[in-house]
């Protein structure tokens, strides 16, 4: 038998409704005279849904839902809540079944789980790795279980059976002919097989987050075919985390740092990275950028001359660092690792065709705080301060004028990350944001800042997605509007 989804979302990363029609039918499977039914996705968060059809109508005493589920962080959680609520509101032993892997910007992180009728977990897979587990469940009382649900719900019952036999005929299926095993996952390696009844622990925030971005950086490199890559090393906190988490994704021996030294960087900067490549293990190559900064300068001189310096100077310097990194990635085939993170990003504190330039973004929709944590978390997973304490402790800067920091153009991080928590992922209007404490300047500063640099997020590589709304396919805003800031 064919089952067609019926819930398809359209909101988010998801566009089912634009390229897929839904299913007209719920289908129950019976073997051996167990009633098996199959639902995928979406189907499952609509509390009306299908999975109503299935087992008031249809009496599914299984259901498998076959999903591929975004992750962001705290999803997991999320999902296993919805899951236990649908098996204990339907009395239904529960097979959820999620996707392992990257995809583009996305990453999907298994978790598989099996919840019993009523909605206590029988199983847990473990997060971000392929497995094949053998489980054995005991169906015979799930119908006991749905009798007394029925004893305590009988109206609101008796009203959902009523709405799905008129919205989805649910035909039973037998099964009689033997069913072939099939020959498990088409991941690259081969999946872990055993029969289990554990229920695996969730992985800690930290944790969390940089497991999803080990598989998002792995599976974007290998799948698009690429070995190695390359990153601009500044010897700050974002080119530092960046490197890490690519050296325990590919391994040290496939990333290689360059080092741009201008007339600007310190050389705080210069001990930095050495130290960082070393307890990283990977190779650092050094490429000066200042004789090329000043044939720029002389080549511009004439138009520039009653020009003073400004952020035009400064830009220069990072776009030959990106001309350096691209003409690297074209001659050895590396693939460009680019290191800017979310705050930044969301405001426009970057070059376009400067340190934007590259293939992959890692850290795209990992706020400044976050990448402190991050990074503070890869030194207690190497056992051994492999980002050097002065990368953590140092102000941020670009490094592109003397005695240059973030804060020279941005608010402090501290309020920053919170304002653009609120405004991007939580949709809050200016009054609303204010009213959390934040001085109303400030907070018109920022959301001008995202909604005018659209253009240049646009041009951006992709990146990793993991908050619940990235700069991205969640947040399609065009570029050319006539928004304003208000309450």
């Amino acid at each position: 038998g064919i089952y067609h989804k019926i819930c398809l979302p359209n909101y988010g990363v998801f566009d089912e409704k634009r390229y897929f029609r839904a299913g007209t039918q719920c289908p129950v499977f019976v073997i051996r005279g167990t009633r098996i039914a199959v639902s995928i996705c979406e189907d499952l968060w609509d509390s009306d849904g299908p999975t109503v059809a299935q087992t008031l109508v249809g009496g599914a005493e299984v259901i498998l839902n076959i999903s591929a589920s975004p992750y962001h962080m705290g999803r997991g959680r999320d999902r296993e809540k919805l899951v236990a609520a649908r098996a204990r509101d339907n009395a239904v032993i529960l097979a959820y079944l999620n996707m392992v892997g990257g995809q583009d910007e996305l990453i999907y992180d298994g978790q598989s789980l099996i919840c019993d009728p009523q909605g206590t977990p029988l199983f847990r897979a473990g997060q971000f790795r392929e497995e094949l587990i053998l489980t054995d469940l005991r169906v015979d009382g799930v119908l006991r279980e749905r009798d007394r649900l029925h004893a305590r719900s009988r109206k609101k019952l008796s009203r959902l059976k009523a709405n799905a036999e008129s919205s989805w005929p649910v035909p039973l299926i037998p099964v009689s002919r033997s069913v072939s095993r099939g020959r498990g996952t088409s991941g690259t390696a081969s999946p872990r097989l055993h029969r289990s009844r554990k229920v695996q622990p969730l992985l800690a925030s930290m944790e969390e987050v940089y497991e999803a971005l080990l598989l998002g950086t792995r599976d974007y490199v290998r799948k698009n075919h690429f070995s190695r890559v390359v990153i601009g090393l500044s010897g700050g906190i974002d080119s530092s985390l960046t490197a890490t988490i690519a050296a325990d994704a590919l391994g040290p021996e496939n990333v290689r740092g360059v080092f741009m030294p201008s007339e600007y960087t310190s050389s705080r900067s210069r001990e930095d990275v050495h130290a960082l490549c070393q307890n990283l293990r990977i190779k650092l190559l050094t490429l000066p950028i200042q004789d090329i900064f000043q044939s720029y300068l002389k080549g511009l001189s004439r138009e520039f001359n009653r020009c003073n310096p400004d952020v035009t100077e400064e830009n220069l310097q990072a776009r030959i660092r990106g001309n350096l990194l691209m003409a690297l990635s074209n001659k050895f085939g590396w693939l460009v690792l680019t290191t800017g993170n979310k705050s930044e990003m969301s405001v426009g504190y970057a070059t376009l065709y400067g340190d934007m330039a590259g293939g992959f973004s890692l850290i795209k929709d990992v706020p400044k705080l976050l990448v402190y944590r991050l990074a503070r978390y890869a030194n207690r997973r190497h056992g051994t301060r492999v980002i050097p304490r002065s990368i953590l402790q140092r102000p941020p800067t670009a490094e592109l004028r003397p005695g240059q920091t973030d804060q020279d153009t941005l608010p402090p991080y501290s309020d920053l990350d919170p304002i653009l928590r609120a405004y991007v992922e939580k949709h809050q209007t200016l009054g609303e944001i204010q009213a959390r404490g934040f001085d109303r300047s400030v907070v018109a500063q920022v959301i001008t800042r995202v909604d005018q640099s659209e253009y240049k997020r646009r041009q951006a590589p992709l990146g990793i997605r993991i908050t619940p709304r990235a700069l991205g396919k969640d947040r399609r805003m065009p570029v050319t509007n006539r928004y304003r800031v208000s309450s």
